[in-house]
């Protein structure tokens, strides 16, 4: 939920960007602040709020009686919350949209909202932590691994999904981001070749380029990673680790076949790769779906899950399946980082897993899920887009853009427009770039009037 202080701050933002690019010309009147309140659907103080921002950069100025006035054109320099709008286009803004919420329509949003997924199922574990009705206990550390009684339902979670795995061999993390940088603390060096999706998760390409690692992208099909391509590129590379998605691929929304599973397994027993498995929709999927950690039971592959998704990316808790020694070194990593994870929050999620509401709201996830992705291949079709992937099961759709269309340059048009659009080629390495453009769009914000319409304007379609 956005804030009066961000609210005030997006109108402002949207306001100094119209007068810095000429759309707003100096000497004109500014609405009312009555009238700017409804325009904007905000109360009366927050206009006031925004356009006290607007004086204090110089946009504007008051006149007694009179309202306010555009002065003149202030530079982007000057304004870094409009640079930031503009340009929310790499990894580092794309990342900080996420958080700070400055756009007002989100198709380039990770989550979904928060509506699909806290709810009730959520709020009376909430509660009953902070009452102190239960779940309370001594303020000390404990083991770096985890809460065991979550360890323990996990290991009976990942049993249905056929991967066999003791608790004591499952590391708790702060999410799915957390085990990434555990696994490359430990494992990777500056100047390492590593082996990534292309198109992937873009988030760690960034900890990867922090580490200093050097990525080779693997082409991914609409089967899974391709299997030429990877055996070359490790033969070629010399890397050692292959950090892929299973099901429900960020961005492309595909999902790995079995005989593709069973390729990718060769090729590491063959070349000594170690593969990390994320598996960030695992609850959402089928437990009998193809998984790389089923089918090799945890000795080339290192295995993520993570609650973001599917319950609420505050709750910051994810975990870690692989071989004893693996969990072992990554234990030790952790215990030297962070020294352990949040006990509270740890328990919170073990309530809710073993809450019998959990599976119904499961059942409700999926269906908004496949409501909202067919309403959203709907709208697409009549903006004359055809994702590539249509029944994906996870929150995205991949979505090539008319020839001759930039990608970058229309997530700068959208930003002007405060629409949050995730360009495609973020989600790409250098070498395995199509040539065509993409977008990864969040199914659950297609349907938004506003971008409809800035969609119809840019591609033609009356």
């Amino acid at each position: 939920m956005v804030t009066e202080d961000g609210k005030a701050q997006r109108i402002a933002s949207r306001i100094a960007l119209s007068i810095t690019e000429g759309v707003i010309p100096r000497g004109t009147k500014l609405r009312s602040l009555r009238a700017a309140a409804s325009a904007y659907r905000v109360s009366k103080n927050t206009i006031v709020e925004a356009y006290d921002r607007l004086v204090a950069r110089g946009y504007i100025e008051p006149r007694h009686g009179a309202g306010y006035y555009v002065t003149g054109s202030q530079t982007r320099v000057e304004d870094p919350v409009t640079v930031r709008l503009v340009e929310a286009v790499d990894i580092a803004t794309l990342l900080r949209e996420q958080l700070e919420h400055n756009f007002t329509v989100r198709l380039g949003e990770g989550r979904p909202p928060a509506e699909w997924v806290e709810g009730s199922v959520l709020k009376s574990h909430l509660r009953n932590i902070a009452s102190g009705h239960r779940g309370l206990f001594e303020h000390a550390y404990e083991s770096p691994i985890g809460f065991e009684p979550l360890r323990q339902t996990l290991s009976r979670l990942l049993a249905e999904r056929s991967i066999g795995v003791r608790p004591d061999h499952i590391l708790l993390t702060l999410g799915a981001n957390h085990a990434f940088d555990l696994i490359i603390r430990q494992y990777l060096r500056p100047g390492d070749a590593v082996l990534t999706d292309s198109p992937g998760y873009y988030p760690l390409f960034a900890k990867l380029k922090l580490a200093g690692a050097r990525m080779v992208g693997v082409h991914r099909g609409i089967d899974g990673p391709d299997p030429e391509d990877l055996a070359r590129k490790a033969q070629a590379s010399g890397a050692r680790f292959f950090f892929t998605q299973s099901l429900a691929h960020n961005p492309t929304g595909s999902s790995l076949t079995l005989g593709r599973a069973h390729d990718i397994l060769r090729i590491a027993e063959k070349l000594d790769l170690m593969v990390v498995e994320d598996d960030a929709f695992g609850d959402l999927m089928p437990s009998s779906a193809p998984r790389l950690a089923a089918l090799d039971q945890l000795r080339r592959v290192i295995y993520i899950g993570t609650f973001a998704k599917i319950l609420s990316a505050s709750l910051r808790v994810g975990y870690i399946a692989a071989a004893p020694e693996v969990t072992g070194h990554l234990a030790n990593m952790k215990m030297l980082t962070i020294v352990n994870s949040s006990g509270y929050v740890e328990r919170i999620v073990h309530a809710v897993l073993n809450d019998g509401h959990y599976r119904h709201h499961l059942k409700r996830l999926n269906e908004r899920v496949r409501e909202a992705q067919l309403v959203a291949i709907r709208i697409l079709r009549k903006l004359g887009l055809q994702p590539w992937i249509e029944d994906g099961g996870g929150y995205y759709l991949w979505v090539p853009l008319p020839e001759g269309i930039d990608d970058i340059e229309l997530a700068r048009r959208a930003a002007r427009e405060s629409i949050f659009l995730a360009p495609g080629s973020v989600f790409e390495i250098e070498g395995t770039r199509s040539q065509r453009s993409f977008l990864r769009l969040n199914i659950a914000y297609v349907d938004d009037p506003v971008f409809q319409d800035f969609a119809r304007r840019e591609f033609g379609v009356s």
